[in-house]
């Protein structure tokens, strides 16, 4: 045993000196000053109580990991992934697709879902590919939402095959446009025994995996979607501040009064609420007022997005 023990502070700092600096095994520390393996634990917890350890990582990555812990606290999350975003091209899909992908192998990988819904756009298409192969026949893979016939490779239908393809699964297409023509009753459209068997699928899935979109013409939905005597600046005068399953939301997440949202196909924000877990995917500056929308209404358990979005995001009021 060294003389420092005599000291007790200076034989915590001693202990601290040869793990922390030196780099031994809290075995090797104990034999080095003739102590039990169990002293040298325990010396180590007091040190780090009383401050004699300050542990400090330099590393560029440590802000991204602060951030996600700031997103689960303030909304609630139960799972926060800010990617680093693309500062070359500017590609605010790829960074969110790859850590969406990524997040889901892993989930897969452990057999967490059975049935995933899917909605559309850019970032789920980036997600497919870079996802690895897999062979899921047991998986299904569910529409959330009505398709339109451009935008094939993103749009609803596009993504539920290229999801089901990727992973060896089954997929089921929510057959129908995204908004019915004005005047037509949607309840009696979605009462049909068709669609009726695909909205008891959404009502079981296990995950539901979400895009947000904006009003502006960068929107798949806006440029492709809407119909044309619709346009953002209508949904804009009604309080939206972008869409959620093509239903527009206001600041709040509330879906905003207008005829549009009256006509959708596809699964409503309530029934969405009920999915045990929902990931929403997106990334991008022009897309923080409906992120942050989504967040608040509690739409949302695993956010997915890039480490300028997340600054935004958290630069905002609670």
């Amino acid at each position: 045993m060294t003389a420092s023990n005599d000291d007790p502070d200076v034989f915590l700092t001693e202990v601290c000196w040869h793990y922390f600096v030196n780099g031994l095994t809290q075995s090797e520390v104990a034999t080095r000053l003739g102590v039990t393996r169990l002293r040298v634990n325990q010396a180590i917890k007091e040190a780090r109580a009383k401050g004699f350890v300050r542990v400090e990582i330099q590393s560029p990555h440590v802000a991204r990991l602060d951030m996600q812990a700031e997103l689960v606290a303030r909304y609630g999350l139960d799972e926060a992934i800010v990617a680093p975003a693309d500062p070359v091209h500017h590609d605010y899909h790829r960074p969110a697709g790859a850590a969406l992908a990524f997040h889901l192998a892993s989930g897969l990988a452990a057999a967490r879902w059975q049935t995933i819904g899917v909605s559309w756009g850019m970032t789920l298409n980036s997600a497919i590919q870079q996802l690895p192969r897999m062979e899921r026949p047991s998986l299904e893979i569910v529409s959330m939402i009505g398709g339109m016939s451009q935008g094939a490779a993103f749009n609803s239908f596009g993504i539920a095959s290229g999801f089901a393809d990727r992973l060896g699964a089954r997929y089921s297409l929510f057959a129908a446009p995204i908004y019915l023509s004005r005047g037509a009753d949607t309840e009696a459209f979605l009462s049909d025994t068709v669609f009726r068997q695909h909205l008891d699928k959404l009502e079981a899935l296990d995950l539901a995996v979400l895009v947000a979109g904006d009003l502006s013409e960068r929107s798949f939905l806006m440029t492709y979607g809407v119909p044309s005597d619709v346009s953002a600046a209508d949904l804009a005068a009604a309080g939206a501040v972008g869409d959620i399953l093509g239903h527009f939301i206001d600041a709040r997440g509330r879906e905003v009064d207008h005829p549009l949202n009256r006509t959708v196909i596809g699964m409503s924000l309530p029934a969405l609420e009920k999915v045990p877990e929902r990931i929403l995917a997106a990334a991008g500056n022009h897309k923080v007022d409906v992120i942050v929308a989504a967040l608040k209404r509690g739409l949302v358990t695993t956010l997915i997005t890039d480490d300028v979005t997340a600054e935004c995001i958290l630069k905002r009021e609670p």
